[in-house]
């Protein structure tokens, strides 16, 4: 396994996959790897990528000055340990220094599904997402780009992106990994004291409770949102947002609509700010 930390270095690297024939799948992350970012590796692979390059990179543009850039978890030779043993041809890990120009000017924004949910809270959050994985993508050349189903708003935003900007891409969304007991896999998860983790597995049983209910008419979208915030909050949580919206457009769904419809939700046990979401049709 290549580990490549500059951006020039990267590029080469790719061109010559390619001059191979070879088709290149990019795994972006933000390094601290469980088994949810190990299962993009595969699900690359799965869509026909015959290189695939992980990278690793905390983006401090998508931190707010508040939030955990500082803090956010890193372990490179963990997560290249964990990577090697899934066969992975390549980790670009660049620094700051060589992403970011000092002052950068030149960003990518996208103005629509990345306006609500975690926007609210987090409004210069998607900029930064968007601005670092065109940045990835123009370092690593892929054909085949792989993000999970977690991080749902960012997936659309950057499949937007992707369509909007002409990239030569494909991006795959990958299905969301839980724990044992359904919580759902995040780096932020190490955060947890065992008390707020155990308060946490509100979020995925109430999603599910949700779905199983609107499917037996036993509730209204409105109804199982306002359940959904109580549950929390009756577990210590305090609630950022939960909605109901169409799963591709991300607009506010209220009533059946023979679409697949997605509830997400973002809420605070402690200090440590987790999201989550169920996808299915109604």
């Amino acid at each position: 396994m290549k580990i490549i930390h500059t951006i020039t270095e990267m590029q080469q690297y790719s061109k010559e996959q390619q001059r191979k024939g070879k088709i290149i799948g990019i795994v972006p992350t933000m390094g601290y790897l469980h088994d949810g970012h190990l299962s993009l590796v595969d699900t690359a692979r799965k869509n026909g990528a015959d290189c695939v390059v992980v990278t690793i990179f905390v983006n401090p543009i998508q931190f707010a000055p508040n939030e955990d850039f500082d803090k956010y978890p890193r372990d490179l030779q963990r997560d290249c340990t964990l990577l090697e043993a899934k066969n992975v041809d390549a980790v670009f890990a660049p620094s700051v220094k060589e992403m970011y120009v000092e002052e950068p000017t030149c960003l990518v924004v996208e103005n629509k599904l990345s306006r609500g949910l975690c926007a609210k809270t987090r409004p210069t959050h998607f900029q930064g997402v968007t601005t670092v994985v065109a940045k990835l993508f123009n370092a690593v050349l892929p054909d085949i780009a792989v993000f999970g189903q977690k991080d749902a708003q960012q997936a659309r935003v950057l499949k937007r992106m992707v369509r909007d900007l002409n990239f030569p891409i494909r991006l795959v969304i990958s299905p969301l990994i839980r724990e044992k007991d359904g919580l759902a896999l995040s780096s932020r998860n190490k955060y947890l004291s065992a008390e707020e983790r155990e308060n946490a597995l509100v979020l995925s049983r109430s999603l599910k409770e949700a779905k199983e209910a609107l499917e037996a008419g036993n509730t209204s979208i409105d109804s199982a949102i306002e359940t959904i915030k109580n549950n929390i909050a009756a577990k210590g949580g305090k609630v950022d947002y939960v909605e109901c919206v169409d799963s591709e457009t991300l607009e506010d769904v209220r009533t059946k609509t023979g679409r697949e419809i997605m509830f997400v939700l973002a809420a605070y046990f402690g200090s440590t700010r987790l999201i989550d979401n169920i996808l299915f049709t109604y």
